[in-house]
């Protein structure tokens, strides 16, 4: 019986890793929304998304503040279970769980609350 759950998370696995890299539109619409709930809060943002460019196997986007380049965030979006996809931090691929995409105004304000406690962190 472990053997069948254990091929059933593999093949989970492998789906949601096929569904990421063909939803490469998908992930950059989220990025998008993503990316304009963010600008009143004055961060600064580079996409990287075109795939000739940027030979990367999902779209990115770089978070990160005015003054400084050194701190800040890569978010990518993954797929997840249920037909659904969620903001990840990217360094840390699917254990850098965010929250889940359609809603960019909660991921902004996580994602300020995080980059806010880099810059400052003695105020968490």
């Amino acid at each position: 019986m472990g053997e069948v759950r254990a091929l059933a998370v593999r093949a989970e696995r492998h789906l949601l890793r096929w569904r990421t890299r063909r939803g490469h539109e998908t992930a950059a619409r989220y990025l998008d929304d993503l990316a304009a709930a963010l600008a009143p809060r004055d961060w600064r943002f580079k996409k990287f998304y075109r795939r000739e460019e940027f030979p990367v196997p999902v779209p990115l986007l770089w978070v990160h503040a005015q003054a400084t380049k050194d701190i800040g965030i890569i978010v990518s979006v993954l797929a997840t279970p249920g037909r659904t996809w969620s903001y990840h931090e990217a360094s840390r691929g699917r254990r850098g769980y965010l929250c889940p995409c359609g809603d960019a105004e909660l991921a902004a304000v996580q994602i300020d609350r995080l980059l806010k406690h880099r810059l400052f962190p003695h105020t968490w």
